[in-house]
This record gives structure tokens, sequence and C-alpha cells, in this order.
């Protein structure tokens, strides 16, 4: 990661990113993110926004946030939207101390983002990422039951399918048919044990994504999610799952296409063939 001084702010950029992706980050950040990214239980927490067109979201739920989860630090990963979601992203960076903002220079995919999110938690040393939609459909007032799982867990998923959860969105039967059949799907290809393996409300221990080789995850969009499940298993990753209630997003549109699903059913097909020949052996957690 190389690091540059500009008007008083420090750039880094990472060495797998292209040049036009930079994280900007407070000089007041850096000299206070030991006692401000502290959790009160758990130890230094950050929480990851992916977003593209969310002007209208982003302000109210970095406030929100910080309501639910005064000491961690927010990560804001912009792909570079036409509605000027990444300005308001540096305003409220310049205005907030343990705010930060990576830019990336176009719609790179919902997986590259979170995957993005967590090499800077893995290189910032810290010791949980938490991963949440920026929309408002992953509320979050349900982020101190996610970090309270990561006493007895290295992968907390937030669940619409254990009892408790639900969807309050108005699905249409299309969207309900998709979302079950990925989960089952998932369960069955990848020997997954959770029921909501598709869902991207997580919270992650950063020293266990740590054993991955990204360079073996395939997916770009969506499919990120049971992917990223699935290395996680591979490394003996525990898992448990707490319920959620998935909210209506409050401004926008949703990004989530049909043909998101067909790729996801491809990597998750190709990795499920190559667990079933050995080739990839999950330890046992």
């Amino acid at each position: 990661m190389r690091r540059i001084k500009r008007d008083g702010r420090w750039e880094f950029t990472h060495r797998d990113a292209p040049r036009t992706c930079r994280i900007r980050l407070r000089v007041a950040s850096v000299i206070d993110h030991s006692k401000l990214a502290r959790d009160s239980t758990s130890g230094r927490l950050i929480i990851s926004l992916a977003t593209y067109n969310e002007a209208e979201n982003i302000r109210p739920l970095v406030q929100a946030i910080r309501e639910h989860a005064p000491t961690a630090t927010i990560l804001i990963i912009d792909d570079g939207s036409p509605d000027g979601t990444g300005q308001i992203a540096d305003q409220l960076h310049s205005e907030l101390v343990g705010v930060e903002v990576i830019h990336r220079p176009g719609k790179l995919g919902l997986g590259t983002a979170v995957l993005t999110g967590l090499r800077h938690a893995i290189d910032q040393q810290y010791d949980f990422f938490l991963n949440m939609d920026a929309d408002f459909s992953h509320p979050p007032r349900f982020i101190p039951d996610l970090v309270a799982g990561m006493d007895h867990a290295d992968v907390m998923i937030g669940s619409r399918y254990v009892p408790g959860g639900g969807v309050l969105e108005q699905f249409t039967l299309k969207r309900k048919l998709m979302s079950r059949g990925i989960n089952w799907y998932a369960r069955v290809f990848l020997g997954l044990k959770t029921r909501d393996n598709s869902g991207s409300y997580r919270c992650y221990r950063v020293s266990k994504p740590a054993e991955i080789d990204f360079q073996r995850i395939r997916s770009r969009g969506y499919s990120f999610m049971e992917e990223i499940l699935f290395w996680c298993r591979v490394v003996g990753c525990r898992m448990a799952e707490t319920p959620i209630l998935f909210e209506n997003r409050r401004a926008g549109v949703t990004k989530i296409n049909a043909g998101e699903a067909v790729k996801a059913l491809q990597i998750i097909f190709l990795l499920g063939v190559e667990r079933a020949l050995g080739r990839i052996k999950p330890k046992t957690p």
C-alpha cells in the first residue's frame, strides 16, 4: 500500500487496486483509531458499505450506524456513483472522525467491493469486519447482535431464514423463489449448514478470511456472498446465524437481477464439483 500526503490528508493506494482507486483517511482518525474503532466487548470493528447511486441513503445511514456502533470505523466503498454518492461520502469523511472512503473508477461489482473492504480490514489489522447494504434494507439496530455473536463464531450471519428473522420488503414471487432456491442450492453443492447464504449482512473475524487465497475467488457480483462462505468453511470458520428483518430500501432502486442469479448458480455448481472431486477439502472447525 502506497501513502501520499495531499491537501493535508493521506491518500493510500492499494497495490492490487487500479491507480484511480484511493482511500481517504482523516489524519485525526489515524491518531484516534485505537480508541475510536474499538467495540466495547470484542475489539476493533470496521463496517463496510458498498455504494452505487445511494446519495439519498448514505448520510442518514452513517448517522444510524453511529447510534448503534459509536466506536466503529465506517468504510464507504463507492464505485463512481453518477448521483454524487462519492462526494457525500467525502463530506462525511471531512465531518466525522472514523469515516473512511475508497473511490473506485466504476461499477466493478458487489463482490469485488466487499473483497476490497476485507483486504483493507486485514491490512489495517482490524479484529472484525462487518458488511451491510447501503440502502437501509439491513437495519443498523441489528449490528450489536452480529458483533455479540463473534464471542462464539468466526462468521456471524444476519439471517432472514432462522426463527425471528424475516423479510418486510414486498418481494415478488419470482424474487422469493430466487432467494429460497439459491440458498437451498448453496447448502447442497457447497456443504453449507447455514440457512441464509445469499444475504450480505455479516460479521467476520478478520484473522480467518486472512487465511483465504483471494486469487481463487471467482465471483465479482452477488454470487460472492455464497462463495466467500464456502472459502470460509474451507479455512475452518465457525459459522452462526442471528435473526434480522430485511426491510424496504429507503430510496433508489435495487441492483439485483436474474443475470446475477444465473452467474451464482454456475459458480456454485463448479465449486461443488471441485468439492465432490476432492480438489477442495474444507477443514473441520
